[in-house]
């Protein structure tokens, strides 16, 4: 291959771009062409036809990306690896549960969160593996790749800096505003550093499914969406300050608050553990 070729395919902009480009094309034209046709041919419910459809794609986006890099890196798939998946994954979740559950407990002490009745019949399977397909899209993006190939580029410090900024595309959820901007800048700051700690996509993954699946779990919001469903049927009451309001428990002063301490804990604990990469950049 001609040396300036290969130089450009393996600038990280091109591998980024590429990183996205074809494992998601390839979830786009199987889900479209061969998923939907066949399952909605033998499943004549959607709502039972569409959560297998998306557990099927989110397989297929991770199966697409690991052998996309071992061609295209010629490595380990580290941030794939499932040595210590058990771990993150009922650590992650109870981890991302529980900081939701404390600002409801907090709430709860407050009197300004009742709750009246727990069920199942407002809560829907489709909705939750929309959940988990979410997820997977934003970590392995994101944090699997943007991030990985970021921080062995241009060092640790600045990758979180780009991967805090890159979370305000969320701004574009209804209900953003100016004040939610502070939560996106943490939420990307300690999502980064659950990544960088680990060097895999599993502890963040799963603790952002505990932190999205705690919302309606509590019959709050989430981001602004009311179409989850919910498990306890509950009511906010108080300013917006502390219940987050219409875009719901997150964007309570007290979630985003926990976020930020547990990133800056992970923070020093990769510090001190020797983590922080330098970038490529200013070296000789």
């Amino acid at each position: 291959m001609n040396a300036s070729i290969k130089k450009f395919l393996h600038f990280p902009i091109t591998k980024i771009i590429v990183g996205i480009a074809v494992p998601f094309s390839l979830f786009v034209v199987i889900q479209n062409f061969v998923l939907k046709p066949f399952f909605y041919s033998i499943i004549s419910e959607k709502s039972i036809a569409d959560p297998i459809i998306i557990f099927i794609s989110s397989i297929l986006l991770l199966v697409s990306y690991y052998y996309l890099f071992r061609l295209y890196d010629k490595r380990k798939i580290t941030e794939l690896s499932l040595n210590y998946l058990p771990k993150e994954m009922f650590g992650g979740f109870i981890f991302g549960f529980s900081t939701i559950s404390l600002s409801i407990f907090i709430l709860y002490l407050l009197g300004h969160y009742q709750a009246f009745s727990i069920t199942t019949t407002h809560y829907s399977a489709r909705m939750f593996t929309v959940l988990l397909f979410a997820a997977i899209v934003e970590d392995l993006f994101h944090r699997g790749l943007i991030l990985r190939v970021l921080e062995n580029w241009l060092g640790t410090n600045i990758a979180i800096v780009i991967a805090m900024l890159v979370e305000l595309q969320h701004v574009s959820n209804p209900v953003s505003s100016l004040l939610s901007l502070p939560l996106y800048l943490i939420w990307g700051f300690t999502m980064a550093i659950m990544f960088i700690y680990t060097k895999r996509i599993w502890l963040p993954y799963f603790f952002h499914i505990g932190w999205n699946f705690s919302q309606p779990f509590y019959g709050s919001n989430l981001t602004g969406a009311n179409d989850f469903g919910s498990i306890i049927q509950s009511k906010f009451t108080g300013p917006e300050l502390l219940t987050g309001g219409a875009f719901g428990i997150e964007g309570s002063i007290f979630t985003p608050t926990f976020l930020l301490l547990i990133g800056i804990i992970l923070y020093y604990r990769v510090k001190r553990e020797g983590k922080i990469v330098k970038s490529k950049l200013f070296k000789r």
